[in-house]
């Protein structure tokens, strides 16, 4: 499976680092990820300039205090990897988190009719790495351990939560992805040999599974990414919902990825390959309710978002349009000009 959205990225970002002002100029040597050293990633100890200047100290804080893991991070620090997909998330959700105005906004064209947005958790609107507040999906917790954020159960990327102006709470799990590609293998052993299947199939048998047996080949269909994570998503936003988790009366999964990210369309589990011309289309298709899963991409979510109407965003949106150059689709690397 190719890489071309990613290899793209790696070589436009090393051009950013060096040209632009994002970045400290200790911080543009080149850093070390997983024990080799690239232009592409920042030095360890400066890991936090992948954060927007803004909101550091907030994503910091937030992580710490949730006990979230940054994935690939040390020290409490996220990642040094300029395309880590976690890292693009906060960057473009966290400065939302406190302006509830700007992200009904953002988010009202997708779900129209929102009358209020409401908190998640800290008085913040927008929060990470979500895992419920039960073990609805009987993922295994090791003796003497609890469940973490971000590492080892399923996470949503992020959550956000709305009164709609007919007076219902929606809860949203945000599945985010940037440079993601998968290929055709199969996962439903771990490396350490669990049967991934095993844990999960009960929640699949149920008569509710909000995935349709009917138009599923298979259950083993299932585990080849994403799919598996879609899966999962799903089964926890559907256990959520039944349990009123965040006195929400729904709970849907909203998909965000970059339009430019081809690679990411690939149906990866085979016998799924005949029913739709890319993954999302055809996960949208397995489910009984399918407007309990929307996928948008990046560009039309943020590119056109008129950040006039919030002045405190334009330096948030100067940023973005700077680091992650392809969210506007007539910019490109070598003609970057602000559209503020």
């Amino acid at each position: 499976m190719s890489k071309i959205f990613l290899a793209s990225e790696k070589i436009k970002i090393e051009k950013v680092k060096q040209s632009s002002d994002l970045f400290s100029q200790p911080a543009k040597d080149k850093g070390e990820y997983k024990s080799k050293k690239y232009d592409f990633c920042l030095p360890t100890e400066y890991a936090y300039e992948n954060l927007f200047e803004e909101i550091r100290i907030s994503a910091l804080g937030l992580f710490l205090l949730n006990g979230i893991k940054w994935h690939d991070g040390h020290g409490g620090l996220p990642s040094t990897h300029l395309c880590d997909s976690q890292v693009s998330c906060v960057n473009f959700l966290l400065p939302f988190a406190d302006k509830p105005d700007a992200l009904k906004d953002l988010l009202e064209p997708i779900f129209p009719g929102i009358q209020e947005m409401l908190p998640v958790e800290h008085g913040l609107f927008v929060s990470f790495e979500w895992i419920g507040a039960k073990n609805y999906l009987n993922e295994k917790i090791r003796k003497g351990t609890k469940r973490t954020r971000g590492a080892n159960f399923t996470s949503a990327d992020a959550i956000v939560r709305f009164r709609r102006e007919d007076g219902t709470v929606q809860v949203v799990l945000i599945e985010w992805k940037y440079t993601e590609s998968y290929t055709s293998t199969f996962i439903k052993r771990s490396k350490s040999g669990t049967d991934r299947s095993s844990i999960y199939k009960l929640l699949f048998e149920a008569s509710d599974c909000p995935v349709s047996k009917k138009l599923l080949p298979h259950y083993d269909d299932l585990f080849y990414e994403p799919f598996y994570q879609f899966t999962r998503q799903q089964l926890l936003a559907y256990e959520m919902e039944k349990g009123k988790e965040l006195e929400a009366d729904a709970v849907s999964v909203l998909h965000i990825s970059p339009k430019h990210n081809t690679d990411f369309k690939f149906i990866t589990s085979p016998k799924l390959q005949p029913m739709g011309n890319s993954a999302t289309e055809v996960w949208k298709k397995l489910l009984i309710t399918p407007d309990k899963f929307l996928s948008v991409n990046t560009e039309d979510l943020f590119g056109k978002y008129d950040v006039l109407k919030h002045p405190e965003l334009v330096p948030w949106k100067k940023y973005i349009d700077t680091r992650y150059f392809w969210i506007n689709e007539n910019l490109s690397i070598n003609n970057r000009k602000s559209t503020i």
